[in-house]
């Protein structure tokens, strides 16, 4: 059979599922299950969501289908019981009396053992990363994948960092505004100065975070001029001076944790560059928390060295769309897919 530049590609567990992504497919629309464009040749970028792509069951599924991906969870659990006191497999599941993942501290650790027994499945299949980012908490995943910290460490990473934040719970909120983040600090000066640039996704999505009374009232003007705006479900107002509040607890409760060199590079969104897992510190953990996530300046930083596929491990996709627009505007194309969808077996 010819191997053509334009090609389809369609999964789905049920026959009305195939054949509703194959008329989407032919009638030149997207879908669900469906990944279609031109072939795009190169290197394999993992990219690891912060908190937003859960959903009650995820994963469990794949536990029954691929063994490979069951037995990475089971050691993600075990790396956690220690520091979070609960069951991966009973949060996930959503068993009576167990933590719902509506608390932070629940559900951050178990979006990091996904997400990292995602790249082990995705690794069993014979796709395998050429470099990592991660958004906010997805960073510990990235470091865990990219070898730069041990899965213990990660770990403890990912429920003291949780921890922290839920300490900050019901003092805050978030905001995403399609915006440039250069528009959205001229808002910001002066007028809302009690915000912070919480994250730059992409060329027109800016995240913001504050008070919730001040992050309410900016998304309201922007709402009434027209611009796209969506409130984050979170009550805690991360990458924000509030954070500043849970500086020495984090720092000190993450004392002997430390990265080391990878195999993997290991994009920041902290810096927004390549950094080496040997400064991967308790410092580093806290500016993860506190600072403007540069996501955007990292995907630049990856196209720039000619990565063109990205592939999200993650339940549900939530970066896709930055990815493809940050490289549309700097006129490369690439190919960003998926791993599970919400809802949709998994």
């Amino acid at each position: 059979r010819a191997l053509f530049e334009h090609r389809g590609v369609v999964v789905g567990g049920g026959r009305g599922g195939r054949v509703g992504a194959l008329g989407a497919l032919a009638g030149g629309v997207g879908g669900g299950g469906l990944v279609s464009g031109e072939v795009v040749r190169g290197e394999v970028v993992f990219v690891f969501p912060g908190q937003g792509s859960q959903w009650l069951g995820m994963g469990l599924e794949l536990c029954e289908a691929f063994p490979v991906f069951g037995e990475r969870l089971r050691l993600c659990g075990e790396a956690l019981e220690p520091y979070v006191g609960w069951s991966l497999l009973d949060v996930l599941g959503g068993g009576v009396g167990v933590p719902s993942l509506e608390r932070v501290d629940v559900v951050q650790p178990a979006l990091f053992a996904v997400m990292v027994s995602l790249a082990g499945l995705w690794g069993s299949l014979g796709v395998v990363p050429s470099a990592v980012v991660g958004h906010s908490q997805g960073e510990i995943a990235a470091a865990c994948v990219a070898g730069v910290l041990s899965l213990d460490d990660a770990a403890r990473v990912v429920a003291v960092r949780s921890g922290a934040l839920r300490g900050l719970s019901g003092g805050g909120a978030m905001g995403v505004v399609s915006l440039g983040v250069g528009e959205v600090v001229g808002r910001l000066v002066g007028v809302w100065g009690g915000l912070s640039v919480a994250a730059v996704n992409g060329p027109a999505s800016t995240v913001v975070a504050g008070e919730p009374g001040v992050v309410e009232g900016f998304l309201g003007v922007l709402a009434g001029e027209g611009c796209q705006v969506r409130r984050v479900p979170v009550d805690y107002a991360s990458h924000s001076v509030q954070v500043e509040g849970v500086r020495e607890g984090l720092v000190g409760g993450l004392s002997g944790v430390v990265g080391r060199s990878g195999d993997v590079p290991f994009f920041s969104t902290v810096t927004g560059g390549v950094v080496d897992g040997a400064g991967l510190d308790g410092g580093y953990w806290f500016r993860n928390l506190r600072e403007t996530v540069r996501f955007e300046d990292a995907v630049r930083g990856l196209l720039g060295g000619g990565r063109r596929l990205f592939v999200e491990c993650s339940p549900h996709p939530s970066l896709l769309g930055s990815v493809v627009d940050t490289a549309d505007e700097v006129g490369v194309s690439v190919a960003a897919v998926g791993s599970l969808r919400r809802g949709e077996g998994g």
